[in-house]
């Protein structure tokens, strides 16, 4: 068969995700086998592939394709999130510039309208991820917004309100003027920003000029004060105890109240009380039964309330209300100053705290099982360090707010009547049933009933996705809940430890009593040279399918792995991707290389490929151990780096050139097979990292049947390996490699033969053949003394000699040697050094001392053997 001489990903990669797609390899259903199970952290509908992404997916795939050949039954639910926020903000949007205001639409008609922009746009990023080899089970792709989905999320909140968990209540919360949403503490991410600090003076009422100064950075927010509040240990102010102030500019009649809360080493000591716009505000506010006077609407813009600068935005007004108290002598000074400023995750404006009437969950029971779930690991988190954070987070959180001010979402499933009383169901028929029951009317109709206008928070629909993919709340004693959960591992980043995957695991004590998943795998963040995050803003971010187009996406899923710990940001370099794209190629070529050699089947196998052979088993399994490890402790770049050795320096370096036949030779039958066999076992061991090289590769390997894949064939297990025999081949190496670089340093050709003398009282002689082939050795002998007119070396304690006669310059060989002597002497002292140190050898482990001591043995005997070779060469 004529193998292509370069290995084009393009000409591989659709031809085999068709084949897995059209042989149905990805999907699942519950059977006998034990199951292996991830569900994906749904990203946006209408998001597109970023780098993120790329990593996030690489490592779920290669996890999933692990375990399917593993003999499990492996399954990788594929969705989508609705993402109500984003999604509404892309569709207004897109309204607006067609002429088109949300307000002069019904909420059926932009919910038309939102749909058509979901199904235009939505999806993207899922035929994206095919790209990459996502083997996910397509045929169960979830959207947050289905049906059935949508029911559960309602299912939930019934539930939960009728368990007395969920209530209504006016409270402080985050404000985003531009969504005009509520969102929760956790959406909110504050940065520090230079702002400036305003210094304002309270006329005393019933005084001629005596004034309190406050210090604030919201200007604007005077025209909401209802108080100034001092600290009553401040014997700066005692005697303003009982009285008023006047508020500048509008003149309101404020009291001058005491309470602990106030600083009186911040500013001056004097705080402006502005219940309706600060959370602590507001709790000073209940305590002293202050009025809150809003003075915002909903899009940030001054209401009448305000009573001057009516419809102006806030921002705005903070600019225009500045000369307004210069004029009345009521601006003391500004200063520059830091402070952190909170901002909208999603659409970075400038948090409002505002009172407003909510849905809120009561959360401090409910974190209680979640919380112990991770502290016991029951939930083992990887890295362990993000427990600390997880235990802050569930020790301190507030009830969830977890309705939204949007139209795009599950709509609040509360119905009111028009005394403004309401009753809570999943449908408008069970609200009527309710409503009926709760006032007696037997002529109420659905048309009294009103639904709430709201609707839910996004990640009340994603903290049920674990159980809602296998339709675990509607039916929670399906075969399919029951086989599939919990599942196994959840591949997501750290930013959304409180978000998602806390909120889950609540979700999962609360509605299956178990835990959701065994494993949460925290990526780092994909940052470039410079440490920045990758982001479409700063320009920064390659397109991912510019990249698997340019290098293949078994290229870039190495480039992804390759510098990507658990838990340690990416430190992505484009340089990465072409490391991943030249290691398909060697892949490629070594198999091109055996592909092409030509075979004899009456010629006997040399002694040299049998012991190569014999080393690359016993090396290949002692790595099938430590890979293993690796992917036990979640140690996937390493798991990686170590099967790139294997290949790139065990393989194709080392054994491939032990193996290969003499120039225009055949090789005998044996080694061929054997050879193939171990390049079987590698191409398995490569595939869940490398799914399209490996899948063309092994089917080009021997004749295969028509649905036969490498992703369905056995993984190579641990079986035992000689130890002994691998290091002494290590050896072997070294004395190859020492014996090339004599070649080097005296430019004698490859082509020309070489002797070899060994002084030694016990040579093992059973590596002899590799190394005649691979250094071109003619003999070898073994020597009692020194040999004259010959460069040495040492491995390990053994002193080896390579004859050069005439060849060989005295002066510049006592040059090297003396060179080694300094080199080897400094190594002692640096051995000698930690020996000496009593806490060291009388602490450390048996087995690192015992190295210590080693490496004493082996530089003493290097410095002796360099010490009388000098003392020859010098006579």
């Amino acid at each position: 068969m004529e193998i292509q001489t370069k290995y084009n990903p393009a000409d591989t990669e659709d031809k085999w995700y068709k084949y897995w797609m059209d042989n149905g390899f990805f999907k699942s259903t519950p059977d006998e086998r034990e199951p292996y199970t991830i569900v994906i952290p749904p990203p946006n509908v209408t998001g597109v592939l970023h780098m993120g992404h790329m990593l996030n997916n690489t490592i779920q795939d290669i996890l999933i394709r692990r375990a399917r050949m593993m003999g499990k039954n492996a399954l990788w639910v594929p969705g989508t999130d609705h993402a109500s926020i984003a999604t509404e903000a892309k569709v207004v949007n897109k309204l607006k510039s067609e002429g088109v205001n949300k307000a002069d639409l019904s909420r059926e008609e932009f919910m038309s309208h939102a749909w058509e922009w979901t199904h235009k746009h939505g999806g993207i990023i899922l035929e994206q991820l095919k790209k990459l080899g996502a083997s996910c089970d397509w045929s169960r792709t979830k959207f947050t917004m289905d049906d059935n989905m949508s029911e559960s999320v309602i299912n939930t909140f019934v539930d939960l309100y009728n368990k007395g968990l969920i209530y209504r209540g006016i409270r402080m919360v985050n404000w985003d003027p531009s969504a005009k949403t509520a969102v929760s503490d956790e959406e909110v991410i504050h940065t520090e920003e230079q702002s400036k600090l305003y210094y304002l003076k309270y006329k005393i009422e019933g005084t001629e000029n005596e004034f309190v100064t406050i210090a604030t950075t919201r200007p604007e927010t005077i025209l909401g004060d209802t108080a100034v509040c001092v600290n009553p240990n401040d014997e700066r102010f005692s005697h303003l105890k009982g009285k008023n102030v006047i508020v500048p500019i509008i003149n309101r009649v404020i009291p001058i109240i005491q309470d602990e809360y106030v600083d009186m080493e911040f500013g001056t000591g004097c705080l402006k009380i502005t219940p309706a716009h600060d959370i602590n505000d507001y709790e000073i506010g209940i305590r002293h039964n202050l009025e809150s006077i809003d003075i915002f609407n909903d899009d940030g813009q001054l209401n009448e309330k305000a009573t001057i600068l009516i419809g102006v935005d806030r921002f705005e007004a903070r600019k225009e209300i500045i000369p307004m108290l210069e004029e009345q002598g009521n601006l003391d000074k500004i200063e520059d100053y830091v402070n952190k400023v909170g901002r909208s995750e999603r659409t970075n404006s400038v948090i409002e705290p505002k009172l407003s009437l909510q849905w809120f969950l009561k959360m401090s029971e409910l974190a209680k099982p979640a919380l112990d779930a991770v502290m016991n690991d029951e939930v083992v988190l990887h890295p362990a360090k993000f427990k600390n954070t997880y235990r802050h987070w569930m020790e301190n959180c507030r009830d969830w707010n977890v309705s939204r001010q949007l139209w795009w979402g599950q709509q609040i499933p509360a119905y009111y009547l028009q005394d403004g009383t309401y009753v809570v169901a999943n449908s408008a028929e069970e609200a009527l049933a309710l409503a009926i029951e709760k006032t007696g009317n037997n002529n109420l109709t659905t048309a009294d009933l009103r639904q709430d206008e709201d609707v839910l928070d996004t990640w009340f629909s994603s903290w049920l996705w674990p159980i809602s993919v296998f339709d675990g709340i509607r039916n929670p004693d399906n075969e399919e809940i029951n086989y599939y959960y919990p599942t196994n591992d959840l591949v997501t980043g750290p930013d959304i430890l409180f978000f998602w995957v806390a909120r889950m695991i609540i979700a999962g004590k609360e509605y299956r009593n178990e835990k959701p998943f065994n494993n949460v795998y925290l990526t780092g963040i994909v940052r470039d040279a410079q440490r920045r995050k990758m982001s479409k803003s700063l320009g920064n971010s390659p397109d991912p399918l510019d990249l698997i187009a340019k290098y293949g996406a078994d290229g870039v899923r190495v480039a992804m792995l390759l510098c990507s710990p658990a838990g340690g940001d990416l430190l992505f370099d484009e340089a990465l991707t072409e490391q991943g794209r030249n290691f398909a190629n060697k892949i490629w070529n070594s198999f091109r290389l055996i592909n092409n050699w030509e075979v004899d089947n009456n010629i006997p196998q040399p002694e040299s490929s049998a012991i190569a052979i014999k080393w690359f088993n016993n090396k290949l399994n002692q790595e099938i151990e430590t890979i293993e490890e690796h992917f036990k402790a979640y140690r996937l770049s390493e798991a990686l780096m170590a099967m790139y050795k294997l290949y790139n320096d065990e393989f194709s370096s080392w054994f491939l050139e032990m193996v290969k036949p003499e120039y225009l030779k055949p090789i005998d039958a044996k080694s061929l097979n054997e050879i193939k066999e171990l390049l079987d076992k590698l191409l398995k061991m490569l595939h869940p990292f490398m799914p399209f090289i490996t899948e063309e590769i092994w089917q080009l390997l021997e004749e295969r049947k028509d649905g036969e894949t490498i992703m369905l064939s056995q993984l190579p297990k641990v079986i035992e390996f000689d130890k002994e025999f691998i290091d002494k081949f290590e050896n072997v190496k070294d004395v190859i490699a020492s014996i090339r670089n004599i070649r080097n340093q005296k430019n004698i050709p490859n082509k020309e033969k070489l002797s070899l003398s060994v002084l030694s009282n016990n040579y093992d002689n059973s590596f002899d053949s590799i190394i005649t082939k691979l250094a071109n050795i003619d003999e070898i002998s073994v020597v009692n003394s020194k040999v004259e007119n010959a460069s040495n070396f040492m491995v390990k304690t053994t002193e080896y000699f390579v004859p050069l006669g005439d060849l060989i310059n005295i002066e510049e060989e006592i040059a090297k040697l003396e060179e080694e002597l300094k080199y080897n002497q400094g190594f002692l002292n640096s051995v000698m050094k930690k020996l000496s140190n009593t806490k060291f050898v009388e602490s450390a482990p048996e087995m690192v001392v015992k190295k210590e001591f080693d490496k004493k043995a082996d530089a003493e005997s290097k410095i002796k053997s360099i010490e009388e070779t000098l003392a020859q060469l010098k006579k």
